[in-house]
Protein backbone atom coordinates (compact mmCIF):
# COMPACT_ATOMS: atom_id res chain seq x y z
CA UNK A 1 0.00 0.00 0.00
CA UNK A 2 0.88 3.64 -0.39
CA UNK A 3 -0.26 5.24 2.85
CA UNK A 4 -0.92 8.98 2.96
CA UNK A 5 -2.09 11.78 5.21
CA UNK A 6 -4.24 14.35 3.41
CA UNK A 7 -6.73 17.14 3.96
CA UNK A 8 -10.13 17.32 2.30
CA UNK A 9 -13.45 18.88 3.32
CA UNK A 10 -11.58 20.82 6.05
CA UNK A 11 -10.57 17.57 7.75
CA UNK A 12 -7.38 15.58 8.04
CA UNK A 13 -7.55 11.99 6.84
CA UNK A 14 -5.33 8.94 7.00
CA UNK A 15 -5.64 7.12 3.72
CA UNK A 16 -4.20 5.00 0.97
CA UNK A 17 -3.85 5.47 -2.78
CA UNK A 18 -5.78 2.97 -4.87
CA UNK A 19 -4.33 0.87 -7.67
CA UNK A 20 -5.14 3.44 -10.35
CA UNK A 21 -2.99 6.06 -8.60
CA UNK A 22 -5.85 8.55 -9.03
CA UNK A 23 -8.00 8.03 -5.94
CA UNK A 24 -7.35 8.46 -2.23
CA UNK A 25 -9.37 6.19 0.04
CA UNK A 26 -9.91 7.75 3.46
CA UNK A 27 -9.31 5.03 6.03
CA UNK A 28 -10.53 7.53 8.60
CA UNK A 29 -13.96 7.63 6.91
CA UNK A 30 -14.08 3.99 5.81
CA UNK A 31 -13.34 2.73 9.32
CA UNK A 32 -16.36 4.58 10.74
CA UNK A 33 -14.42 6.20 13.56
CA UNK A 34 -12.00 3.40 14.44
CA UNK A 35 -9.36 5.21 16.55
CA UNK A 36 -6.56 3.22 14.86
CA UNK A 37 -7.17 5.34 11.75
CA UNK A 38 -7.37 8.72 13.47
CA UNK A 39 -3.72 9.44 12.57
CA UNK A 40 -0.83 7.75 10.82
CA UNK A 41 0.96 7.26 14.12
CA UNK A 42 -2.05 5.40 15.53
CA UNK A 43 -2.22 3.24 12.41
CA UNK A 44 1.46 2.36 12.82
CA UNK A 45 0.97 1.55 16.48
CA UNK A 46 -1.91 -0.72 15.46
CA UNK A 47 0.63 -3.05 13.88
CA UNK A 48 -0.13 -5.83 11.42
CA UNK A 49 -3.85 -6.09 12.31
CA UNK A 50 -4.35 -2.40 11.48
CA UNK A 51 -2.42 -2.75 8.21
CA UNK A 52 -4.47 -5.81 7.28
CA UNK A 53 -7.71 -3.93 7.94
CA UNK A 54 -6.43 -0.97 5.92
CA UNK A 55 -5.66 -3.24 2.97
CA UNK A 56 -9.15 -4.71 3.17
CA UNK A 57 -10.79 -1.28 3.18
CA UNK A 58 -8.67 -0.23 0.22
CA UNK A 59 -9.73 -3.35 -1.67
CA UNK A 60 -13.42 -2.67 -0.94
CA UNK A 61 -12.98 0.86 -2.37
CA UNK A 62 -15.96 2.44 -0.53
CA UNK A 63 -17.47 5.22 -2.64
CA UNK A 64 -18.31 7.37 0.38
CA UNK A 65 -14.62 7.36 1.44
CA UNK A 66 -13.11 7.98 -2.02
CA UNK A 67 -11.51 11.29 -3.00
CA UNK A 68 -9.98 12.42 -6.27
CA UNK A 69 -6.25 12.45 -5.48
CA UNK A 70 -5.74 15.63 -7.50
CA UNK A 71 -8.38 17.41 -5.39
CA UNK A 72 -6.88 16.69 -1.95
CA UNK A 73 -3.86 18.24 -0.26
CA UNK A 74 -1.14 15.76 0.65
CA UNK A 75 0.61 16.38 3.95
CA UNK A 76 3.65 14.74 5.48
CA UNK A 77 2.50 11.11 5.73
CA UNK A 78 3.79 10.91 9.32
CA UNK A 79 3.62 14.48 10.62
CA UNK A 80 4.59 13.56 14.19
CA UNK A 81 7.25 10.85 14.19
CA UNK A 82 8.19 9.57 17.62
CA UNK A 83 11.84 10.15 16.77
CA UNK A 84 13.78 11.12 13.66
CA UNK A 85 17.37 9.97 13.24
CA UNK A 86 19.36 10.94 10.19
CA UNK A 87 21.92 8.20 9.68
CA UNK A 88 25.05 7.85 7.60
CA UNK A 89 24.04 4.74 5.66
CA UNK A 90 25.39 6.31 2.48
CA UNK A 91 28.95 7.44 3.25
CA UNK A 92 30.49 8.10 -0.19
CA UNK A 93 29.15 11.65 -0.20
CA UNK A 94 30.82 12.61 3.09
CA UNK A 95 34.30 13.32 1.74
CA UNK A 96 33.11 15.69 -1.03
CA UNK A 97 30.61 17.25 1.41
CA UNK A 98 33.33 17.96 4.00
CA UNK A 99 35.55 19.42 1.26
CA UNK A 100 32.62 21.51 0.04
CA UNK A 101 32.24 22.99 3.51
CA UNK A 102 35.95 23.81 3.56
CA UNK A 103 35.69 25.55 0.21
CA UNK A 104 32.71 27.56 1.46
CA UNK A 105 34.64 28.70 4.53
CA UNK A 106 37.65 29.59 2.41
CA UNK A 107 35.65 31.70 -0.03
CA UNK A 108 35.79 34.81 2.17
CA UNK A 109 39.60 34.76 2.47
CA UNK A 110 41.89 37.08 0.53
CA UNK A 111 43.34 34.02 -1.18
CA UNK A 112 40.49 31.46 -1.21
CA UNK A 113 42.54 28.68 -2.82
CA UNK A 114 45.39 29.00 -0.35
CA UNK A 115 42.94 29.08 2.55
CA UNK A 116 41.15 26.01 1.18
CA UNK A 117 44.46 24.11 1.00
CA UNK A 118 45.27 25.19 4.55
CA UNK A 119 41.91 23.94 5.83
CA UNK A 120 42.24 20.63 4.02
CA UNK A 121 45.76 20.16 5.44
CA UNK A 122 44.35 20.26 8.97
CA UNK A 123 42.62 16.92 8.34
CA UNK A 124 39.39 18.27 9.79
CA UNK A 125 37.70 18.06 6.39
CA UNK A 126 38.40 14.37 5.77
CA UNK A 127 35.78 11.72 6.45
CA UNK A 128 36.51 10.14 9.86
CA UNK A 129 37.04 6.36 9.69
CA UNK A 130 34.32 5.80 12.31
CA UNK A 131 31.69 6.23 9.60
CA UNK A 132 32.88 3.02 7.96
CA UNK A 133 32.81 0.92 11.12
CA UNK A 134 29.42 1.74 12.61
CA UNK A 135 26.17 3.54 11.90
CA UNK A 136 26.61 7.19 12.87
CA UNK A 137 23.52 9.35 13.28
CA UNK A 138 22.24 12.55 14.79
CA UNK A 139 18.80 13.23 16.25
CA UNK A 140 16.99 15.51 13.83
CA UNK A 141 14.16 17.77 15.00
CA UNK A 142 11.07 15.55 14.84
CA UNK A 143 8.87 18.59 15.57
CA UNK A 144 10.07 20.41 12.42
CA UNK A 145 8.27 18.25 9.83
CA UNK A 146 7.06 19.55 6.48
CA UNK A 147 5.33 17.74 3.64
CA UNK A 148 4.81 17.71 -0.12
CA UNK A 149 3.99 21.10 -1.59
CA UNK A 150 5.04 23.04 1.50
CA UNK A 151 7.13 26.16 0.95
CA UNK A 152 10.44 25.82 2.77
CA UNK A 153 11.12 29.18 4.43
CA UNK A 154 14.77 29.55 5.31
CA UNK A 155 16.04 31.43 8.39
CA UNK A 156 17.03 35.02 7.66
CA UNK A 157 20.63 34.53 8.81
CA UNK A 158 21.54 31.88 6.25
CA UNK A 159 22.92 32.47 2.77
CA UNK A 160 23.28 28.88 1.55
CA UNK A 161 20.47 26.32 1.60
CA UNK A 162 21.00 22.78 0.34
CA UNK A 163 18.58 19.95 -0.27
CA UNK A 164 19.72 16.43 0.65
CA UNK A 165 18.57 13.50 -1.50
CA UNK A 166 17.57 10.76 0.93
CA UNK A 167 14.90 8.24 1.73
CA UNK A 168 13.89 6.75 5.07
CA UNK A 169 12.52 3.68 6.81
CA UNK A 170 9.53 3.95 9.14
CA UNK A 171 9.70 1.64 12.15
CA UNK A 172 6.53 -0.42 12.55
CA UNK A 173 6.96 -2.11 15.91
CA UNK A 174 8.53 -1.34 19.24
CA UNK A 175 11.42 -3.59 20.23
CA UNK A 176 14.73 -4.04 21.97
CA UNK A 177 17.82 -6.11 21.11
CA UNK A 178 16.56 -6.79 17.58
CA UNK A 179 19.02 -8.84 15.53
CA UNK A 180 20.02 -7.80 12.02
CA UNK A 181 18.33 -10.98 10.77
CA UNK A 182 15.01 -9.98 12.36
CA UNK A 183 15.27 -6.25 11.73
CA UNK A 184 13.52 -6.28 8.35
CA UNK A 185 10.30 -7.28 10.15
CA UNK A 186 10.51 -4.11 12.24
CA UNK A 187 10.16 -1.88 9.15
CA UNK A 188 6.63 -0.83 8.22
CA UNK A 189 7.61 0.99 5.05
CA UNK A 190 9.62 3.70 3.35
CA UNK A 191 9.25 7.37 2.44
CA UNK A 192 11.34 10.11 0.80
CA UNK A 193 13.26 12.42 3.12
CA UNK A 194 14.66 15.86 2.29
CA UNK A 195 17.08 16.97 5.01
CA UNK A 196 17.28 20.71 4.28
CA UNK A 197 20.61 22.15 5.39
CA UNK A 198 21.85 25.71 5.94
CA UNK A 199 25.45 25.01 4.93
CA UNK A 200 26.96 28.29 6.06
CA UNK A 201 25.49 27.91 9.54
CA UNK A 202 26.44 24.24 9.62
CA UNK A 203 30.04 24.86 8.60
CA UNK A 204 30.42 27.22 11.57
CA UNK A 205 28.83 25.08 14.29
CA UNK A 206 30.46 21.82 13.15
CA UNK A 207 33.68 23.15 14.67
CA UNK A 208 32.10 22.32 18.03
CA UNK A 209 32.13 18.61 17.07
CA UNK A 210 28.63 18.35 18.55
CA UNK A 211 26.70 18.04 15.31
CA UNK A 212 24.99 20.28 12.75
CA UNK A 213 22.87 22.15 15.32
CA UNK A 214 21.22 25.28 13.81
CA UNK A 215 22.47 24.27 10.38
CA UNK A 216 19.65 21.73 10.12
CA UNK A 217 17.24 23.02 12.73
CA UNK A 218 14.47 25.35 11.62
CA UNK A 219 10.72 25.18 11.01
CA UNK A 220 9.94 22.62 8.31
CA UNK A 221 13.58 21.57 7.94
CA UNK A 222 12.70 17.87 7.63
CA UNK A 223 10.40 17.05 4.72
CA UNK A 224 8.75 13.62 4.44
CA UNK A 225 6.50 12.30 1.67
CA UNK A 226 4.62 12.02 -0.49
CA UNK A 227 3.56 8.67 1.01
CA UNK A 228 4.77 5.70 3.03
CA UNK A 229 5.12 2.67 0.78
CA UNK A 230 4.69 -0.48 2.84
CA UNK A 231 7.64 -2.84 2.85
CA UNK A 232 5.73 -5.64 1.14
CA UNK A 233 4.87 -3.39 -1.82
CA UNK A 234 8.29 -1.78 -2.28
CA UNK A 235 10.33 -4.97 -2.06
CA UNK A 236 14.09 -4.54 -1.65
CA UNK A 237 15.09 -1.00 -0.64
CA UNK A 238 18.60 -1.63 -1.96
CA UNK A 239 18.05 -1.25 -5.70
CA UNK A 240 16.21 2.05 -5.90
CA UNK A 241 17.01 4.97 -8.20
CA UNK A 242 17.27 8.40 -6.55
CA UNK A 243 17.05 11.66 -8.50
CA UNK A 244 16.95 15.34 -7.54
CA UNK A 245 15.74 18.00 -9.96
CA UNK A 246 15.79 21.78 -9.56
CA UNK A 247 13.33 23.62 -11.78
CA UNK A 248 13.12 20.44 -13.88
CA UNK A 249 16.89 20.07 -14.36
CA UNK A 250 18.60 16.98 -12.93
CA UNK A 251 21.20 18.01 -10.35
CA UNK A 252 21.73 14.74 -8.47
CA UNK A 253 21.35 11.07 -9.25
CA UNK A 254 22.28 7.88 -7.44
CA UNK A 255 21.28 4.40 -6.37
CA UNK A 256 20.46 2.81 -3.03
CA UNK A 257 22.70 -0.07 -4.10
CA UNK A 258 25.63 2.10 -2.94
CA UNK A 259 24.54 2.17 0.72
CA UNK A 260 27.48 1.22 2.95
CA UNK A 261 25.27 0.26 5.90
CA UNK A 262 21.80 -1.27 5.70
CA UNK A 263 18.63 -0.41 7.58
CA UNK A 264 19.02 -3.78 9.28
CA UNK A 265 22.48 -2.73 10.49
CA UNK A 266 21.02 0.48 11.87
CA UNK A 267 18.11 -1.20 13.67
CA UNK A 268 20.34 -3.84 15.25
CA UNK A 269 22.78 -1.14 16.38
CA UNK A 270 20.14 1.25 17.73
CA UNK A 271 18.17 -1.44 19.57
CA UNK A 272 21.17 -3.01 21.28
CA UNK A 273 20.34 -2.60 24.97
CA UNK A 274 17.89 0.15 24.04
CA UNK A 275 14.29 0.41 22.89
CA UNK A 276 13.26 1.61 19.45
CA UNK A 277 9.64 2.60 18.99
CA UNK A 278 6.93 2.18 16.40
CA UNK A 279 6.70 5.50 14.59
CA UNK A 280 10.42 6.26 14.53
CA UNK A 281 11.97 7.35 11.21
CA UNK A 282 15.50 6.43 10.09
CA UNK A 283 16.94 8.57 7.29
CA UNK A 284 19.64 7.12 5.03
CA UNK A 285 21.86 10.17 4.81
CA UNK A 286 22.66 11.58 1.40
CA UNK A 287 23.53 9.57 -1.68
CA UNK A 288 26.76 10.54 -3.52
CA UNK A 289 26.27 13.87 -5.38
CA UNK A 290 22.96 14.22 -3.53
CA UNK A 291 23.47 17.78 -2.29
CA UNK A 292 24.43 21.05 -4.01
CA UNK A 293 27.47 21.54 -1.75
CA UNK A 294 29.06 18.47 -3.39
CA UNK A 295 28.50 19.59 -6.97
CA UNK A 296 29.25 23.29 -6.77
CA UNK A 297 25.67 24.52 -7.23
CA UNK A 298 23.47 26.79 -5.12
CA UNK A 299 19.72 27.09 -4.72
CA UNK A 300 18.06 30.43 -5.42
CA UNK A 301 14.89 32.01 -4.07
CA UNK A 302 11.80 30.47 -5.66
CA UNK A 303 13.53 27.31 -6.92
CA UNK A 304 11.39 24.18 -7.09
CA UNK A 305 13.15 21.08 -5.76
CA UNK A 306 11.92 17.59 -6.63
CA UNK A 307 13.28 14.45 -5.01
CA UNK A 308 12.24 11.23 -6.73
CA UNK A 309 12.82 7.70 -5.46
CA UNK A 310 11.69 4.82 -7.66
CA UNK A 311 8.82 2.90 -6.17
CA UNK A 312 7.93 5.69 -3.75
CA UNK A 313 7.18 8.78 -5.81
CA UNK A 314 8.15 12.46 -6.06
CA UNK A 315 8.54 14.88 -3.16
CA UNK A 316 8.21 18.45 -4.41
CA UNK A 317 8.82 21.74 -2.57
CA UNK A 318 9.57 25.35 -3.39
CA UNK A 319 12.12 27.31 -1.38
CA UNK A 320 11.83 30.85 -0.03
CA UNK A 321 15.27 32.28 0.58
CA UNK A 322 16.35 35.66 2.00
CA UNK A 323 18.85 36.21 -0.82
Amino acid sequence: MKLITFTADNRTHVGAIDGTGKTAISLTDASKGDPRFASMLELIRGGRPALSDAAEMLELHPVDAAYDLDAVTLKAPLPNPVRLRDCSLFIEHLQPAFRGLARKLAAAADDPEAEYERLVATGKYDMPKVFEGQVIYYNADHTAISGPGDVIVVPQETRQLDYELEFAAVIGRTGRDISAEDAIDAILGYTIFNDWSCRDLQSTVMASQLGPSRGKDFDGSNTLGPCIVTADELGSPYDLELTARVNGEVWSHGSSSTMHHSFEDAIAHFSLGRTIYAGEVLGTGTVLSGSPVEIGKELKDGDEVELEVSGIGVLRNRVQLPY
